[in-house]
């Protein structure tokens, strides 16, 4: 069996070989984030993807939800995360699980960036981005849908 280990190692911006991309290339519903895979499908043994978004001040992604579970772990700074009708602080080493059919969106909303390593299935369905109308039946919080960007 071959031995595919490997290191990646960090750099001043960002990991060796590892190219910094845009967090999506469609849409005008996030802000300031962009992405770095670092274990994808060019790990064919693992069953997962690992990915790191890194939002600056300000910015946020979009506000989304999937059928697909996944976790993330907060590596730099702070800001907040909605979870259907809930909005967190969260910090560095902060680690957060979100289920599916989660409506969720991350947001670098306290005067510094927020990174963050995202962990998915391999196979995994795409997001929704919920309608309007299917925020307000299902996200009862004032105080959420105050916060909500798009």
């Amino acid at each position: 069996m071959k031995n595919n280990s490997k290191i990646i190692k960090s750099t001043e911006t960002g990991w060796s070989g590892i190219e910094q991309k845009k967090y999506k290339t469609e849409g005008s519903n996030f802000k300031n984030i962009s992405r770095f895979s670092l274990l994808d499908d060019s790990t064919p043994e693992l069953n997962t993807h690992t990915r790191y978004f890194e939002i600056e001040p300000d910015g946020y992604s979009s506000l989304e939800m999937h059928r697909h579970p996944h976790s993330v772990v907060v590596l730099k700074g702070s800001g907040s995360v909605i979870l259907d009708n809930q909005i967190s602080e969260i910090h560095t080493h902060d680690v957060i699980y979100i289920a599916p059919e989660t409506i969720h969106q991350f947001q670098a909303d306290r005067g510094e960036t927020l990174g963050f390593l995202c962990i998915v299935d391999r196979y995994r369905d795409k997001p929704v981005i919920p309608s309007d109308d299917f925020i307000h039946a299902n996200i009862q919080s004032e105080k959420v849908l105050k916060k909500i960007r798009k």
